[in-house]
């Protein structure tokens, strides 16, 4: 029988304290069912395994850690029926272990303290002949957490100061020259600053009821801050119930924007490193029917939403339509920061191509199946050019959307 094989150096490091070991080379034959590697391993541990034939032999069935054609007779009673017959394979010296198919290459983290065996997929019969070598490299339990923690740290202390640009971007004050110095390196993770390409929506081709269309040529054409200057369009228009809507929002992938003040939204995004990620940046408030938001959606990556995030704003209309709620919005796309032309703050500029929000918003909701009907409509006085409240221009075709929900 072939043993293990390791040099002088690797058994020293294996039975170290070492958090990283050297990388251990094993040859795995048929001569027996399993080969012990001397390895015991410890919860969190990480094992990159990977396997090469090995045998300088010439045969007409050499092994392959993949596994090799094998008859019948021979891929019965296999240790792991459900792989190749000839494959390489693992098993972990714990309660109950199943073996594990590594084949040509695997990563394996352990979850609970055990002993590794490495083998060939074979019953009684030998599928091949030959050997298999293979290479183990093994990362610690505290070599594992320091990487991760160092990870955590990393992604915590970017999530912070993009939250910091973020917050001086979206409610101005700060310093706009630093605030426009820091945006620069969160645009590179994800805003290009150019204008999205247009997706394409599935339209009814049946004209808009015309109650509908004359509650929508009632509705005002633009929103404003609280300082009454005029900003963004009117771009879209839901008919849904609320409960509806926000199902339907959830499907397509949309996140409430938090409301909450700036101290509770930093330490929200510093406290959100591991698996979570914190998709509920705030936005600033805008005003319709004499009224704020009634919700506010985004949708982008984790750390690009500080510079780059598809948003809109939205709110009830004072009037249903077939006894179903009617909600109207003003959506954009914010690709980076720009001074605030009211009071020379950094402030979020938008695509002025307007057009690709709207149509982006009706693409998700029609991909995520929740959409009835999508029409353009082109309301009285429609807004083609126009600057939004913080001075950046924007043009439009005009036409509203309007989603009908399911």
């Amino acid at each position: 029988m072939l043993a293990a094989v390791a040099s002088l150096s690797q058994l020293g490091a294996q039975t170290s304290d070492q958090t990283v070991g050297p990388e251990f080379t094993f040859q795995v034959s048929t001569a027996q069912a399993w080969t012990d590697t001397g390895l015991d391993l410890q919860t969190g541990d990480v094992l990159e395994i990977s396997a090469s034939a090995a045998s300088s032999v010439a045969s007409a069935r050499p092994c392959n850690p993949a596994g090799v054609n094998a008859g019948t007779a021979q891929s019965s009673g296999l240790p792991l029926p459900t792989a190749p017959a000839g494959a390489l394979i693992a098993r972990l010296h714990v309660q109950g272990a199943a073996p594990i198919l590594v084949g040509a290459s695997m990563e394996l983290r352990i979850a609970e303290p055990s002993h590794l065996f490495l083998g060939i997929n074979m019953n009684s019969s030998a599928p091949c002949q030959g050997s298999l070598s293979v290479k183990v490299n093994k990362t610690s339990a505290s070599a594992s957490d320091e990487s991760q923690t160092g990870r955590k740290a990393q992604l915590r202390s970017q999530l912070k100061t993009a939250a910091q640009i973020f917050m001086a971007g979206q409610f101005g004050g700060g310093n706009s020259e630093s605030a426009a110095n820091g945006s620069s390196n969160a645009t590179s993770t994800g805003a290009s600053g150019t204008t999205s390409a247009v997706p394409v929506l599935k339209l009814s081709d049946a004209p808009l009821n015309g109650d509908l269309r004359k509650k929508i040529d009632s509705l005002p054409r633009r929103v404003n801050d609280q300082f009454q200057n005029l900003g963004d369009m009117v771009n879209f228009v839901i008919v849904g119930d609320e409960k509806v809507l926000q199902a339907a929002l959830d499907a397509a992938t949309w996140h409430v924007a938090d409301t909450n003040n700036e101290r509770a939204v930093l330490a929200a995004v510093e406290d959100t490193y591991d698996s979570k990620d914190y998709l509920a940046m705030p936005m600033s408030t805008l005003y319709l029917f004499g009224r704020k938001q009634d919700f506010g959606y985004e949708m982008a990556e984790p750390i690009a939403m500080v510079a780059s995030r598809h948003h809109f704003r939205i709110w009830k209309a004072p009037f249903t339509w077939k006894e179903q709620e009617v909600w109207v919005g003003a959506g954009t796309h914010d690709i980076g920061f720009a001074k605030d032309k009211r009071n020379g703050s950094v402030t979020h500029k938008i695509d002025p191509a307007v057009d690709g929000e709207r149509d982006n918003i009706g693409n998700s909701l029609q991909k995520a199946d929740k959409t009835k009907t999508l029409t353009y409509y082109l309301p009285p006085n429609p807004i083609r050019d126009a600057r939004n409240a913080t001075g950046d221009g924007y043009h439009s075709d005009g036409r509203l959307l309007v989603i009908l929900l399911q």
